[in-house]
């Protein structure tokens, strides 16, 4: 019952925002549809210089933890799995500075999803012990980090 995706999502805009623009709708794997809709906003914006990118990280990280929060409130389920918020900022952490091209992003993306996941500490530890907005995006605010490190060596190493 706690994760039946209540109507609100397309009433409310903050809501509608903490579900991704309803991408967190879908009935199987919303983190994941979640993550695919916030690799296409990333792959359809302009190129960004990276202190220019690094606000938006912030701003888009304090706006999700204030949209998560309300909407776990407003729903009563904390951390409903319709939230895709937290994994969109993850998404856009990860793939910080990053070469462009589709085979980045994709590699990005699985990284990501893999940390996201799996939850390794101190994900793990992120999601079990904070609570409220910043307990919903912090885990994922991690596995962005986690990712984008990874992503970032893999560039160096790779190429």
């Amino acid at each position: 019952m706690a994760n039946l995706v209540p109507r609100s999502i397309w009433t409310n805009p903050i809501h509608f925002l903490a579900f991704g623009f309803g991408s967190g709708a879908v009935p199987v794997a919303p983190g994941t549809f979640g993550t695919l809709a916030a690799m296409l906003l990333y792959w359809l914006a302009p190129p960004l210089s990276p202190m220019v990118y690094g606000v938006l990280l912030v701003v888009t990280t304090v706006l999700g933890i204030w949209l998560c929060g309300r909407t776990s409130k407003d729903l009563g389920v904390h951390d409903h799995g319709g939230i895709v918020w937290d994994e969109f900022v993850g998404y856009w952490i990860t793939m910080f500075m990053a070469p462009a091209g589709v085979v980045w992003m994709l590699v990005g993306f699985g990284l990501f999803r893999v940390f996201d996941i799996a939850k390794p500490w101190p994900i793990k530890w992120a999601d079990e012990k904070v609570e409220g907005g910043l307990g919903i995006m912090l885990d994922d605010v991690i596995a962005g980090i986690l990712a984008c490190l990874c992503l970032q060596g893999m560039v160096i190493f790779v190429g």
